[in-house]
């Protein structure tokens, strides 16, 4: 009995790695599917261990979280090369903002997370199961997109609290996942944020994602993904009227960052 269901799975198996090989569409369900059964989990036992070590919500379990995600990169054959890390060691609060292309961009985000820095994220995390849990333990700061006014409200709360505890927060200004290999105009949001508070902006590239995934084709292997870390950007001094410029001077430059680091012309 036991040798026939071993003779079965091993068919089994053997069957998915033909079709994984012979058909992309096969092999990108299974790899997503993998991924999040994977990070259901993970974030699962990572969930204990936040509860056992901290008690409760806290940003001190990002690095439980970050320890744990950053093993996924092997399961995926992911490679990241990193640059400019120092840039992130500014004394106090700080807005990071970053390029949002997939559902793979938590693994570039804890390949590079700084101490004390939670991100803003949709609301709609929190209902997702174990990693809603996570999130919420590690102290993601949801907002509600399709409410203008209570998105504005929250990231009033999040400029007081940014500073009153001294975190830096991660912000995709995109505002949703782009997948293009270019960016999407950055909304206004953490720019505000930045200047309410009076704290730098720390533009995060990261470099395009298509060579190795894209929804599209059914595309996702293995790759190399380069992060750069650029220097800060000071708004001390800054007013709200100068929010725009703010906005265009840091999409521009991620943007050339973005196009350098992607190869593209």
């Amino acid at each position: 009995m036991e040798l026939g269901w071993l003779l079965w799975g091993t068919a089994v198996l053997l069957l998915l790695h033909v079709l994984m090989e012979l058909s992309p569409a096969v092999n990108f369900a299974l790899r997503i599917g993998f991924y999040c059964l994977l990070c259901l989990v993970a974030s699962g036992l990572a969930a204990v261990a936040c509860l056992l070590i901290n008690g409760g919500r806290t940003v001190k379990n990002m690095r439980i979280i970050r320890a744990v995600v950053r093993t996924f990169k092997y399961f995926f054959g992911l490679r990241f090369e990193v640059k400019g890390l120092e840039n992130f060691k500014v004394e106090g609060p700080a807005i990071i903002v970053s390029n949002h292309q997939s559902i793979l961009d938590m693994m570039g985000l804890m390949e590079v997370l700084p101490d004390n820095c939670v991100q803003v994220g949709k609301k709609e995390l929190m209902y997702t199961g174990t990693v809603g849990l996570i999130t919420y333990l590690g102290g993601v700061i949801f907002i509600n997109r399709k409410s203008t006014s209570s998105a504005k409200m929250v990231m009033s709360e999040v400029a007081k609290t940014m500073v009153a505890d001294n975190v830096k927060v991660w912000v995709y200004p995109e505002g949703t996942r782009n997948c293009t290999g270019d960016l999407l105009p950055f909304k206004k949001g953490a720019f505000h944020i930045a200047v309410q508070a009076q704290v730098p902006v720390i533009p995060v590239v990261y470099s395009s994602f298509t060579t190795f995934y894209n929804p599209k084709t059914k595309l996702f292997t293995s790759g190399k993904v380069k992060v750069e870390i650029l220097p800060p950007i000071e708004t001390k001094g800054l007013t709200s009227d100068d929010v725009t410029e703010l906005t265009d001077r840091c999409f521009s430059t991620m943007r050339e960052t973005f196009f350098r680091l992607s190869g593209c012309p």
